[in-house]
Formats: structure tokens, C-alpha cells, sequence
């Protein structure tokens, strides 16, 4: 007989099918748990029986230094020096010149907006697989998002179907390291010098995620970061800018702080520049310069029990882990994510594989969903500010090439993990691919 070589996963769904007869095969992943017991669902023993780690975790011995500051009465960044001493470890965490700390993530992405330019009437590409407030800043700016379509494998924007989108008023990119995995920044660059187009990374989940050496938000023109209460860098809400230009990071400083001059931004009258209040509190400040003190210890955590969930889970028919787009990279896992195939999975629906993963003791979601048919885009489309700055046969076109399979098909897929799961050991990584192994050997009675 021919001796013919089989892969783990397909003797697992030829196994569970009944076809290999006498054939042999080891649980493939059940670290000694019986995979066909009731599911958790029905009233079964429930794979995991002890809680995640809670998030955000505090550090007490920061509470000296906020006491402190809080008796002080110097609250705010002009009257104290935490913000500055933020921003200065910050930039050296990233590798880059400057760091300018915001409000919140959503903050910074509008003031790096303006500042690069980005004006009412202009388009931006944009990723469609993302947070709200990628596309509410390009709103803001009265500007259009140009939704480009997602990659599944890598739930990233796909580089190659940047270029059809391209019009005479597309002004930048805004790719999204969505979920901390590294968009193909080589080829997004590459697009915008041909087409003298701005880069702004959308870096808020991305905190010590890595492409090809860099780090990203350090690879465009420049890169927004978030520090909101669930972020793996947490201090409730605020944000930062990261560049290595002295002019433009000066402008997003001025512009940041009511429009006062600063640095290489001077006065051009008796009045400062156009500006706003997007600044970070110095409590803010204090609480990150804690937190910064666990994020290399914690990323390193997340890396190793990522590259062992991709392994195991990888075995299992109908799970399809991420794919990063260049070996030389590395994902921040702000959540963990993979895609459940429902046809390889019994038919059985994402919904159904969720809530019957939930009862076993395992957290998770569903990602985002199609996010281009928003309601809120047709608000602003149906807006007269936006049918003053859009022809009518603009508004139309962008609603017939509004069109997006890959995303559609990410959206209909994707399932995610929190990221504080991943800071527990290997055992509780086995919790998970045992709960989804038993799920997969009885997935005949969730049809």
C-alpha cells in the first residue's frame, strides 16, 4: 500500500467523519480531557472552571506620586512636568523623536488629521475592519472615508486594492493595526509616494507591534496611539502622536493646545493658530508612567501563548488563525483573533460556536462587522455639508463601489479573544483549545 502522508487536521475531520475505520488517532489536542463529553451548553462540565484575569491592573505604589501631585494643584500639563516625562519614554519605547500625548486615541487621530492636512472635500483611504472612530476623525474632518477592502487571512486592509480607489481628491491612508497585527506598510507606502498621498497610522491597538524591525506607528507620517481603560496600556482615556519630523510634530503640538506657538509654529498676528484643546491631564500621565513599567514583560507574555494558540488552533478543522503579513513581524494581541469556517466546522454558525465557547468557560466575541454600511456614513453622506463638498454623481459612486466581499466575509468570521486571557500560562491556553476541541468532536448536536 502507499504509504501516504496525512496532516494532524485532516485526520481529525476524517476521523470525526467516521472514514478512517480502524485507524488509530490521539485526541489531537485534548491535554487529557474526554472531547466527547456533554458540551457546557446542555448542561454539561464546563471546560474552564476558574475566571481570566480582570484588566486593567493597578500598581499601588504609583499612589504616592498622585497623592503628590493631586495636593500640588498642578493638574494640568502647563503646570507640571509628568505629561513631558510621558512623552519623552514614550517616544524611546517606540523609537522615534517625538511623542505628543492627546486626550484619548480619538484625539490624536484628529489632530494628526489636521495637521497633515486633511481638509474638508478630500478623501481618505481607509480601512473598513476597524473602531468607529477611524472613520467618525475622517467625518470630522468633513473629509470622505474611502473604505478599501479587507484581506480575511490578515483582517487588514489589502494593499493591492488601494490604488483603484484613488481619486484627484485623496488627500491620505489611514491603515489600522487592527487588533495590534502590522499592516503591509512597505506596499501602503509605496502607494502613497506614487500618488504624494499622507500616511497616518492608526496604531490605537498597536502598542509594541512590530514590521519588518519597526514598530508600528513609526512607519508613516505619523502614527495614533490609544490608553483607554481596556488598551494593553491603560490609564481610563488619553492618546498619543509619534514622529520623527520636529516641524510637524511642533504643529500637532501647537494645534493640540488651543493653536499657542511652540517650537518652530510662531505667532503670524496678535493670534495664535487655529487650534484646539485635545491635551492629556498630568493623572493621566502619571498612571501610564506606571503602567509602562509591566508593558514589555506583558507583550512578550501575549507573544509566547499567541504563537501556541496559532499552533494548536491551527489543528482544529473550521479554525483559521490570523495571518501575519511578513514573517519578519510581530502582532501587539491587543485581542487574539481567528476565523471559525462554518463549513468546515459541521455547519455549524459562528453564533451558535460563540455561545457554546462562552458556556465552557471561554470569553469571546464575534470582530467587527460591516462596518462601511454604518448608518451613521449615510447621515453624514445625506448631510448638507456633505451634498454642498459632493456632487451628487460623487456621493452615488462611492455607494456603488461601496462593495466589499473580503470585509463581508471577515465580518461573517471573525472571532476574538481579550487580551489579558493571553497573560495566564499554558495551561490556560490548553482551556481554550480544549474547549473549542470538544465543541468541534460534538458539533453535530449544535446544528
Amino acid at each position: 500500500m502507499e504509504d501516504r502522508k496525512i496532516t494532524r487536521r485532516q485526520a481529525i475531520a476524517t476521523a470525526s467523519a467516521g472514514a478512517i475505520g480502524a485507524l488509530s488517532v490521539v485526541p489531537f489536542s485534548s491535554f487529557g480531557l474526554n472531547t466527547s463529553q456533554k458540551l457546557a451548553i446542555h448542561g454539561g462540565e464546563k471546560v474552564r472552571q476558574t475566571a481570566w484575569p480582570e484588566w486593567p491592573v493597578w500598581d499601588k505604589t504609583a499612589e504616592n506620586g498622585i497623592v503628590e501631585m493631586l495636593r500640588s494643584g498642578n493638574w494640568w500639563r502647563g503646570s507640571g512636568g509628568h505629561v513631558a516625562e510621558f512623552e519623552q519614554k514614550y517616544a524611546a519605547l517606540m523609537g522615534t523623536k517625538r511623542c505628543l500625548a492627546t486626550a484619548s486615541g480619538t484625539t490624536a487621530l484628529l489632530v494628526a488629521m489636521h495637521v497633515m492636512g486633511v481638509d474638508a472635500g478630500d478623501e481618505v483611504l481607509v480601512s473598513p475592519f476597524t473602531f468607529i472612530a477611524t472613520y467618525n476623525v475622517i467625518f470630522m474632518n468633513k473629509a470622505l472615508p474611502v473604505f478599501v477592502d479587507t484581506d480575511p487571512e490578515t483582517f487588514l486592509i489589502n494593499p493591492a486594492k488601494m490604488e483603484e480607489k484613488i481619486t484627484e481628491r485623496t488627500s491620505a491612508i489611514l491603515p489600522v493595526h487592527i487588533y495590534g497585527l502590522p499592516v503591509d506598510m512597505d506596499r501602503v507606502n509605496a502607494v502613497a509616494a506614487k500618488h504624494g498621498l499622507k500616511v497616518i497610522e492608526d496604531a490605537c491597538q498597536a502598542w509594541l507591534g512590530e514590521y519588518k524591525g519597526k514598530k508600528l506607528g513609526t512607519l508613516g507620517d505619523l502614527g495614533c496611539f490609544s490608553f483607554q481603560n481596556s488598551k494593553n496600556l491603560p490609564t481610563g482615556e488619553g492618546g498619543a502622536i509619534v514622529g520623527n519630523n520636529d516641524e510637524i510634530m511642533d504643529r500637532c503640538f501647537s494645534f493640540h493646545n488651543c493653536g499657542r506657538p511652540f517650537g518652530s509654529v510662531q505667532r503670524t498676528s496678535d493670534y495664535p493658530i487655529r487650534g484646539s484643546n485635545r491635551r492629556m491631564q498630568q493623572i493621566q500621565a502619571l498612571m501610564l508612567l506606571s503602567q509602562m513599567k509591566r508593558i514589555e514583560n506583558d507583550a512578550n507574555l501575549r507573544l509566547e501563548n499567541a504563537k501556541y494558540l496559532d499552533k494548536k488552533l491551527a489543528e482544529i478543522p473550521g479554525i483559521e488563525p490570523y495571518k501575519l503579513v511578513t514573517e519578519n513581524a510581530r502582532s501587539a494581541y491587543h485581542l487574539y483573533p481567528f476565523r471559525f469556517v462554518s463549513e468546515q466546522f459541521g455547519n455549524v454558525t459562528r453564533e451558535k460556536f460563540i455561545a457554546a465557547l462562552r458556556a465552557e468557560g471561554i470569553p469571546c466575541s464575534a470582530g467587527y462587522g460591516r462596518q462601511n454600511h454604518d448608518g451613521l456614513i449615510e447621515d453624514a453622506l445625506n448631510s448638507k455639508g456633505y451634498k454642498r463638498l459632493f456632487s451628487e454623481q460623487r456621493l452615488k459612486q462611492w455607494r456603488e463601489e461601496n462593495i466589499l466581499p473580503g470585509n463581508d466575509q471577515l465580518a461573517k468570521e471573525a472571532v476574538i479573544f481579550s487580551q489579558s486571557m493571553l497573560l495566564e500560562n499554558k495551561t490556560d491556553m490548553n482551556d481554550i483549545v480544549n474547549a473549542i476541541s470538544k465543541i468541534y468532536e460534538n458539533r453535530n448536536l449544535l446544528v
